[in-house]
């Protein structure tokens, strides 16, 4: 009999830098469904085939607590007794999280107003210490880091090495069910720091012999939060996909490597493109995201259009990395539906506003 999940940790060890003397701290993280998208697929005009790696499955909703099991089980190792996060909000709500289960104080900063509800909810519940800035992500990201130069505490933002050691491990479950590494692997890119850690996870498998290939890495920005598209840090991101709203990425350097290394791209996406691959997702394949996970769709949706894959071959193959779950958002999710009618409670008058009247199909 297999053995019971119990997290990347348990799973993928010999990867990952664990000792003896490391306290396991985990959720059960990690093991998120990879999902085959056909009719998306026919519905973006792909040739290829196309899988949707579902992180929102994850025990706080998002990608972020495959990097957090790893960097708080690490603290708690060196005796760390804090810890203290920059976040535009599903790092504050997995550190948060994780620490709570660690039984470490957790502080976090983040850009006032510009946070998801359904995300602060997540970090004020675990009992974190935040504290909410007049400034964006990039004024955070500095303070948190002279915090730490000038206090004993442990930042787990994606400059963290175990934040990264602890993310690559999707890389490794993309190519356990599919039994090799994608053709092209599309992903959201913010602080950039997953396109990092999925880069690494491939070269690692590879290099082990598990995989025999590695894929394109396609990493996708928002145009209002592109500064590596633009070749220059962005004063003032601004996107409804809050989750990559960063204007000056501290893994910058690590996704332009991955990119050149695999052959990939790093490209901007719209609002509005984004907005559109977030219903198709939940309207065609069932699948609910927060704006940002929809950012790798919208961008394998405009490469399919200008013919990007014409030439790839028949068993050719591409994963979107949706990286959390739509509830994380709710406000957005709330100002895109439209509000139900209100009918008399009479079942003529429900048939009716149902169609149900129409002549039965034979």
């Amino acid at each position: 009999m297999d053995m019971p999940w119990g997290g990347i940790i348990q799973r993928y060890r010999r990867f990952l830098p664990i000792t003896e003397e490391t306290p396991i701290i985990t959720l059960n993280e990690g093991d998120t469904p990879l999902l085959p998208a056909p009719a998306l697929a026919e519905r973006i005009e792909l040739n290829i085939s196309l899988y949707l790696k579902c992180e929102g499955f994850n025990p706080t909703g998002s990608f972020k607590d495959r990097g957090m099991t790893v960097a708080i089980s690490k603290a708690l190792e060196e005796g760390s007794q804090a810890v203290i996060c920059a976040s535009t909000g599903n790092t504050a709500a997995s550190a948060a999280a994780y620490s709570a289960r660690a039984k470490l104080k957790c502080m976090v900063l983040l850009p006032h107003g510009s946070i998801a509800l359904g995300k602060l909810a997540q970090s004020i519940t675990h009992g974190a210490k935040v504290v909410a800035l007049k400034g964006n992500f990039d004024d955070a990201f500095r303070l948190v880091k002279e915090a730490c130069s000038r206090h004993p505490i442990t930042l787990v933002n994606s400059i963290n090495p175990y934040r990264i050691e602890g993310q690559k491990s999707g890389a490794f479950e993309i190519c356990d069910v599919l039994g090799d590494a994608p053709t092209y692997h599309a992903i959201p890119v913010g602080n950039a720091g997953n396109i990092c850690a999925y880069w690494k996870g491939y070269c690692e498998y590879h290099e082990a012999g598990i995989s025999r290939s590695r894929p394109r890495m396609l990493g996708f920005q928002a145009e209002g939060a592109a500064p590596i598209v633009r070749g220059e840090p962005v004063e003032a991101p601004e996107t409804i996909a809050t989750a990559i709203r960063i204007g000056n990425p501290a893994s910058w350097k690590g996704a332009e490597a991955a990119r050149d290394e695999s052959g990939g791209l790093i490209q901007a996406v719209s609002d509005e493109e984004i907005l559109e691959a977030y219903h198709m997702l939940a309207s065609v394949e069932g699948v609910f995201v927060e704006p940002a996970s929809a950012a790798s769709v919208a961008g394998v949706r405009k490469l399919a259009g200008r013919g990007y894959f014409k030439d790839a071959s028949e068993d050719a193959s591409v994963v979107c990395i949706l990286t959390g779950h739509g509830l994380k958002d709710p406000d957005l999710a709330i100002s895109q539906a439209a509000e139900p009618s209100a009918v008399e409670p009479q079942i003529e008058v429900v048939e009716e506003f149902l169609g149900l009247c129409q002549p039965a199909l034979v």
